[in-house]
């Protein structure tokens, strides 16, 4: 309820619920994983129905920020196995059950 007493739609509670990252698993340095997640937010904020181009936009950034090979791969029910360099990889969900995997190559 809002402070008029109006009902909030469900989709909008949510939303709110789901707004916060979940750090499934990481070893990367705490600095570069604080960045590495305002970049995530960021981008899922600029482009929330389009996972290709959120990934694409945060890989570019990684790139800029950390030196080229990152990978990024953004979806729901998905499994994976990589082999990354040692303290670059950060696998999260966001927005319930979104998740995030990004990986550096040797």
């Amino acid at each position: 309820m809002t402070e008029t007493g109006e009902a909030v739609p469900e989709e909008v509670v949510k939303k709110l619920a789901y707004s916060f990252p979940i750090v499934r698993h990481t070893d990367m340095p705490e600095e570069m994983k604080e960045e590495t997640i305002a970049l995530c937010i960021s981008a899922f904020e600029k482009c929330s129905n389009n996972n290709e181009n959120t990934a694409k936009m945060v890989k570019d950034s990684m790139d800029k920020m950390f030196g080229t090979a990152w990978h990024v791969v953004i979806g729901e029910s998905f499994g994976f196995g990589v082999t990354h360099e040692a303290k670059h990889l950060l696998y999260m969900f966001y927005g319930g059950s979104l998740a995030i995997c990004i990986w550096k190559c040797c």
